[in-house]
């Protein structure tokens, strides 16, 4: 068993690389991928990502508004009744991007304590979204009482210290195709100092493949390599891992369902 705890299934590539969404889930499956988890946004993207997953069981979604796409709208009222679809389990992605859009960063804290307590008000973990806002994120959480729902932060490559002080306020930490990267030594010290069973894996798909795909857009099934190579680094076996991060994702996402 493998999850891929992230994912953007109506970003993929539906013109050449894969036919429909029941092509990319089967050759996940063909690799031992048997759950995914499709992350929600925007507000007006959320309807038809829910349209394209609503036939797979083993598809779980999400709902929020990314730090990066405020602009395009954000209405907590319409937010709290996509939150109610029992498909969701987790409220995001959100957060907090300084490095693309700094002068934003006032909009995207307020909007992000939304999503805080939000979630804390349906009971569904959150997914973080973090990128040079350290301080501002962990501060954020901490002063919304987010330990009271738990979350991960995703696709992550901030510093040992951040993942250990999310790790202590009940977070998980959610590797992707990063840690494979040639430059990536701080997030391979990271991943190498943390316990599994905080660790959950992910895609970030269609961005961020892993190697040996990197440059190529990135699908579910290429979470294997990402599982692979957390193993490799922690000097686990492969099934461990896999096994491991699984159940992180079900005790996580699924524990209340």
């Amino acid at each position: 068993m493998l999850v891929d705890s992230h994912c953007h299934l109506d970003k993929l590539d539906y013109t050449d690389l894969h036919t429909d969404v029941a092509d990319v889930l089967q050759k996940a499956q063909a690799r031992g991928v048997t759950h995914f988890l499709s992350v929600g946004v925007s507000m007006d993207a959320f309807p038809a990502m829910m349209a394209q997953i609503a036939p797979f069981d083993n598809v779980f979604a999400s709902c929020g508004v990314h730090p990066l796409d405020i602009d395009s709208g954000f209405d907590l009222a319409r937010l709290t009744e996509y939150a109610s679809d029992p498909k969701v389990i987790a409220i995001g992605e959100t957060g907090l991007d300084y490095h693309y859009q700094p002068e934003q960063a006032e909009a995207q804290r307020e909007i992000f304590r939304q999503h805080i307590r939000l979630a804390k008000a349906v009971k569904k973990p959150l997914i973080i979204h973090t990128r040079q806002a350290r301080e501002d994120t962990l501060q954020i959480l901490r002063e919304e009482g987010a330990e009271e729902v738990g979350g991960v932060l995703h696709c992550f490559t901030e510093s040992l210290e951040m993942a250990k002080e999310a790790i202590e306020l009940g977070f998980y930490i959610s590797i992707s195709g990063i840690v494979t990267f040639n430059k990536a030594a701080e997030l391979k010290h990271v991943v190498s100092e943390l316990p599994l069973e905080r660790l959950l894996v992910e895609t970030d798909s269609p961005y961020l493949a892993p190697m040996p795909y990197r440059g190529k857009q990135n699908q579910p099934a290429y979470v294997k390599e990402v599982a692979e190579y957390i193993a490799l680094l922690k000097g686990e076996s492969y099934e461990t891992v896999a096994q491991t991060t699984s159940d992180n994702f079900f005790r996580l996402f699924c524990a209340n369902k």
